[in-house]
């Protein structure tokens, strides 16, 4: 095992490094390091800063051969756990994988963290460690939603970074999502939807009203398409691939839709076991639900990024298994390639006035 003063030489051959927060799963650092391992294979460019306990990092990755020679470990003992309050983490982060993984993109070390812990505790660190970019007045968590659109998928922010947003706030979304879904899904000219409880232009709270005028007003200039209000139905629809909210309201439609999710396929369960006849049906239908289980599985878009930050940070689902991990480092690894936070950062500067270098 190479030690962590071997950095540089691991960054000359593999140009992109990622910090890996490997405790606070659900599932303990097997299943990221694991993760990890199948990221490599697929990414020759692909290195590794691991924070954790660095006697339990040594065994897990020395089974794994597509991490030798590509990675480092940073000690750290201590845990942030599910159960620990955000300010008390800020308070007392220092010796935790959290702080330490969040800690190596503040130097320099690496282009991205990736961590499977503690939402507001991670989002805490990240703002204070990382600071938001000129302009922000709040940071974002923008996240993947399966839909019908081509691509596969629907990018949703704010889901949860902050339960309030005002119109400004709106508009930075906006702006944040449609750079996202530009430099990381390369669409060319996303479609922006803001959510609301109708597409009439007089319904919805005087915030929204006022961030519908300042978003369309925008779209001209930052090349994207401005497609109006859009209803809750249309968050998995193929009308937008950018659905813009607040906080608390993008929150309970996650986890509404986490919990549907989970009792239709309940359901389905418990209506093949209901007699042989039904059983039989299922295995006539095996490849058809296999097809659907993998065209929805949420594993295969794992990964929540904090947006309007000085460097990104992908927040992992905290029961990702390995393929979940795998798919949070692919996207870290997808927006370190294309420099996104700089791109992001001069897309927020436009809504300021201020002439954009290289906005994307």
């Amino acid at each position: 095992m190479r030690s962590y003063q071997d950095l540089s030489d691991i960054a000359r051959k593999y140009p992109i490094i990622l910090s890996v927060d490997t405790m606070g799963g659900d599932l303990g650092p097997a299943a990221v390091v694991n993760g990890c391992a199948n990221s490599a294979k697929k990414n020759p460019r692909l290195g590794f800063v691991f924070h954790g306990p660095e006697a339990t990092l040594k065994r897990l990755i020395e089974r794994r051969k597509a991490l030798i020679g590509r990675c480092v470990i940073r000690d750290a003992a201590d845990v942030v756990s599910m159960d620990d309050k955000p300010s008390q983490v800020v308070r007392h982060a220092k010796g935790t994988s959290m702080y330490s993984a969040i800690e190596s993109v503040r130097n320099g070390e690496a282009a991205g963290a990736v961590s499977c812990g503690n939402t507001g505790a991670l989002m805490a660190l990240s703002t204070i460690r990382l600071r938001k970019l000129p302009g922000v007045n709040r940071p974002a968590i923008a996240i993947l939603w399966p839909s019908r659109s081509p691509h596969g998928f629907n990018v949703m922010l704010d889901v949860g970074a902050d339960i309030r947003a005002d119109a400004e706030d709106l508009l930075r979304f906006a702006l944040m999502g449609m750079s996202y879904a530009r430099n990381g899904f390369d669409i060319p000219e996303p479609r922006v939807g803001l959510l609301n409880v109708g597409t009439e232009e007089h319904k919805g709270r005087t915030e929204l009203k006022e961030a519908y005028e300042l978003i369309g007003a925008r779209a001209d200039e930052a090349k994207f398409d401005f497609v109006g209000f859009v209803e809750g139905s249309d968050i998995p629809g193929d009308l937008a691939d950018v659905i813009v909210t607040d906080g608390f309201t993008g929150n309970v439609a996650i986890k509404t839709g986490e919990g549907t999710a989970t009792l239709i396929g309940d359901l389905l369960r418990e209506a093949f076991k209901f007699s042989p006849l039904s059983r039989l049906a299922s295995l006539l239908a095996l490849t058809s639900l296999r097809r659907l289980r993998k065209r929805i599985d949420p594993r295969r878009v794992n990964g929540g990024v904090f947006l309007g930050l000085t460097g990104t940070v992908v927040k992992s689902h905290g029961a990702a298994d390995a393929t979940g991990v795998s798919a949070a480092v692919k996207l870290a690894a997808q927006l370190a390639e294309k420099n996104f936070t700089d791109k992001l950062a001069a897309r927020i500067a436009t809504a300021h006035g201020e002439a954009p270098k290289e906005a994307s």
